[in-house]
């Protein structure tokens, strides 16, 4: 298993490598090079560092939600549907609670963390009872959660002044402040410190070691006596209230608001699964992993404005290394969880 895992870190990179001596070796290298490193951590007063970062709060606080399930063994890609759930939540929360902003702001979190978690022990609920795998389950929950978001925001909760999908702005007072100076706000402190406990909680305690237990081997876990239906549950709900957690600094940070779309676009949740994947499934490698698609993703927006190289080359790059990580990543799950699972 450690050898596959290395292997799967290892050729990602050499095929990087790769593509970069053969970006290298076209004529227009300079303006490429000069246009991504811009792109990623340039322009006026660091503005696109600061956009890196902010998208890299998300991608990570995604990648952290499929960690603890993967880690687990369990195959809960329905990040997606929790992150847009959990948006939405704080959205409504953040428009029309009344109270103090403080009270507003931690209502706001833990009804996210409630509607995130919510989602994904209902697809451990169709998996344990309905028979529907854990995968194809937590899959399918994410179009209805879309759905879901699109008809709050295009109808009941539309602020129909602004002439566009989305809803009203949240209390002012209650928002994630910002760095001064930056577009980068306090979410992603929120995300850092729990990728921290996340990566610490699953090295130093009892729950973590048995989740990792679980996850080499359901059969030995079984045997061995460990709680395997809570853990099962438990294990769920905190990816998705990661996953909803997350949803939540994004309307309450970076937009001020829940836009239709703005969660689902530009494919958080499955690069913070690319992420996971690419890391090897390693705690402490994924955090820079995560911050390898952000600067792939705003880097690339640069060679676009400089070199004349459509930015869907960066998506490009990032769907050949899900294309590999796909065929690699079964191998590395399946002698986590064991045939037995």
């Amino acid at each position: 298993m450690i050898r596959s895992q290395r292997n799967a870190v290892l050729v990602p990179l050499l095929v990087i490598g790769a593509g970069i001596l053969i970006l290298l070796a076209l004529p227009q290298t300079r303006d490429v090079v000069v246009g991504f490193v811009n792109g990623a951590f340039g322009g006026r007063n660091n503005f696109n560092f600061f956009s890196t970062l902010s998208r890299y709060s998300i991608i990570l606080g995604m990648a952290m939600a499929v960690l603890v399930s993967f880690r687990a063994g369990l195959l809960n890609i329905g990040g997606e549907g929790q992150l847009v759930l959990g948006g939405l939540t704080a959205a409504i929360v953040g428009v029309y609670l009344p109270g103090p902003p403080l009270l507003v702001a931690v209502a706001a979190v833990l009804a996210a963390m409630t509607a995130g978690a919510s989602w994904a022990v209902l697809a451990g609920v169709l998996d344990r009872v309905a028979k529907v795998p854990l995968l194809i389950g937590s899959l399918l929950l994410n179009y209805p959660a879309h759905f879901i978001a699109s008809y709050f925001v295009s109808h009941p909760l539309r602020d129909v002044a602004s002439g566009a999908t989305q809803s009203h702005k949240i209390m002012s007072e209650a928002r994630l402040p910002r760095f001064p100076g930056t577009i980068l706000d306090y979410g992603i402190l929120l995300i850092g410190a729990t990728a921290i406990l996340i990566i610490l909680l699953e090295r130093t305690s009892v729950f973590g070691y048995r989740v990792r237990m679980q996850g080499y081997s359901f059969g030995f876990a079984r045997t061995s006596g460990y709680p395997t239906g809570k853990l099962y549950y438990r294990t769920l709900m905190i990816s998705g209230a990661i996953a909803g957690m997350t949803g939540y600094t994004a309307v309450f940070g970076l937009n001020q608001r829940y836009i239709d779309g703005m969660l689902t676009i530009p494919l958080y949740a499955w690069t913070g699964v690319a992420a996971v994947l690419l890391a090897a499934i390693i705690p402490w490698v994924t955090p820079i992993t995560a911050f390898f698609f952000a600067m792939l993703a705003t880097g690339a927006v640069g060679m676009e404005r400089s070199a004349d190289i459509p930015r869907e080359m960066g998506q490009i790059v990032q769907a050949v290394i899900v294309l590999y990580l796909a065929g690699v990543s079964g191998k590395i799950l399946s002698s986590n969880v064991g045939k037995d699972h």
